[in-house]
């Protein structure tokens, strides 16, 4: 059956869903952190977008800056401290900590009370990573930052780190965006032509596109945002880093949007792709990029002289794009606009044909294959992982030692970027068609496609795995991996 929207929300992954947009009344004082570890709040704060004040969430590291950067070597050791007024859990996106570090709200690792805090231990692996909430709809309302991990290699390579994270936003509450995307039957919603198909619009939007991979039409952008963020800013007033003339620069790229999927545009730079989703891949060039929600890239770019050098993101299937500035000391920054000449194509897998990874898994044939059907539709807005819905699932088993493949067979027309918790696996065909593609924790499987990922079970626990795009994880699309050992 499908789920009822009361019952999604009174589902354990939508528990205590928070409305950030209103006036937080501050809870009590937290206790104070192990001041040996590193302090991360999580808390409330104000943004202002398109001139227009809006409540949002944060999660503000030591520095008062977004997130945690660690140096090399160093421990994830972190006191979460949780100032938003409302419950909440935090997953450390792509790391590999035990599973009730992890950041989801299982039975036995419940949120964390407001104005309480919860302390966090683990070895975390390099790279560029990051963080958001794990309840309810909180992730779109920016409960989200970097979690970035230095190599000694980094260091070594003397790069000016620049981290561009993305988002959507809305001025209307994630609890009013879901009602619109799952009350398309009660004949609430307007049709409308959008120059590629017909759309839904009631704060959401289902936009025809054709699909190079499936060949076949897409449906893309569920819901109207109000703009496209890139680190908490849009085009109108963008980020400015400045750099040295012919500076060298580490780009790394997180796709932390609820619902959307971006093109990166480099414009008149070149830039190679260095890192997936924080594990190295074998060096790749390019100037369009394609970036699912939940994924991140690592790009180095080497500036050619003087001058300012914006970086685009531009929303799949349309002209709508926000970014970043490189720009020289002194270099006079021009207006940039929020268009795009043309509408861009769907994001794709073009990008994930080319990669292959530093380091791959060994050679060994699989002991457990799962086949995985993605199954769904934008009326009744719902989507399952073999016909089942989140919570009454059938958990995917696996035991430790073994080689496990997963093959996804997205029988949908919509995208779905896949992430499973604990583990990084190894793409290993898509289409069917083998290769030694990149290890990574979220791949995207395109309509009417299929992808299959491999990886070694070692790490036992409980461990979610879902659809990224917030709305499709909302309404069914999730399951668990279970290690048997694991109660």
């Amino acid at each position: 059956m499908l789920l009822t929207r009361r019952q999604i929300l009174a589902s354990g992954v939508a528990m205590a869903a928070a409305t950030p947009f209103l006036p937080i009344r501050r809870a009590a004082a937290a206790p104070e952190p192990d001041t040996a570890k590193l302090r991360l709040t999580a808390d409330t704060r104000t943004l202002v977008v398109n001139g227009k004040s809006a409540r949002v969430f944060g999660l503000i590291g030591p520095n008062e800056k977004p997130g945690i950067t660690l140096s090399p070597g160093e421990r994830f050791q972190v006191d979460l401290v949780n100032r938003a007024g409302t419950s909440t859990i935090i997953h450390w996106h792509g790391q590999l900590p035990p599973w009730k570090q992890d950041g989801f709200p299982w039975p036995q690792t419940p949120p964390i009370p407001a104005g309480q805090a919860q302390s966090y231990d683990y070895p975390p692996i390099a790279g560029t990573f990051w963080m958001h909430s794990h309840q309810g709809l909180q992730e779109q309302s920016l409960m989200t930052a970097p979690l970035i991990v230095y190599s000694a290699e980094d260091l070594r390579a003397d790069r000016q780190d620049v981290v561009l994270m993305l988002h959507d936003f809305s001025f209307q509450t994630p609890d009013e965006l879901l009602a619109g995307l799952t009350n398309f039957n009660d004949g609430q919603s307007a049709m409308r032509k959008n120059g590629t198909g017909m759309a839904m619009d009631m704060g959401s939007r289902s936009m025809g596109a054709m699909d190079m991979e499936a060949g076949t039409t897409a449906d893309l952008n569920d819901i109207a945002y109000d703009a496209f963020l890139a680190n908490d800013r849009t085009l109108a007033d963008p980020e400015v880093i400045r750099t040295e003339p012919g500076g060298r620069v580490r780009l790394r790229l997180i796709n932390a949007a609820s619902s959307t999927q971006f093109w990166i545009d480099l414009g008149a730079l070149t830039g190679t792709v260095i890192a997936a989703d924080g594990h190295p891949v074998r060096p790749v060039r390019g100037t369009h990029l394609p970036l699912a929600i939940g994924q991140r890239l690592d790009v180095l770019i080497d500036l050619p002289g003087n001058g300012a050098y914006p970086i685009f993101a531009q929303v799949e299937g349309e002209r709508t794009r926000t970014g970043i500035v490189l720009a020289t000391s002194g270099a006079p920054v021009p207006r940039l606009a929020a268009e795009a000449g043309e509408n861009a194509p769907p994001v794709d897998l073009s990008l994930e044909r080319r990669f292959e990874a530093v380091t791959s898994l060994a050679t060994r044939s699989p002991d457990v294959t799962h086949r995985v059907t993605l199954g769904g539709s934008m009326m009744p807005y719902a989507w399952s992982m073999n016909g089942e819905y989140w919570p009454q699932v059938t958990p995917l088993t696996v035991a430790r030692g073994r080689r496990v493949a997963i093959e996804m067979a997205n029988h949908t027309m919509m995208a779905h970027p896949m992430h499973l918790h604990g583990h990084a696996f190894q793409v290993v065909a898509l289409n069917g068609a083998p290769l030694a593609g990149a290890v990574r924790d979220t791949v995207l499987v395109p309509p009417m496609s299929s992808v299959t990922i491999a990886f070694d079970a070692d790490n036992p626990g409980r461990w979610a795995f879902h659809c990224h795009n917030l709305y499709h994880m909302m309404t069914g699309m999730m399951t668990e991996v279970r290690y048997p050992s694991v109660i």
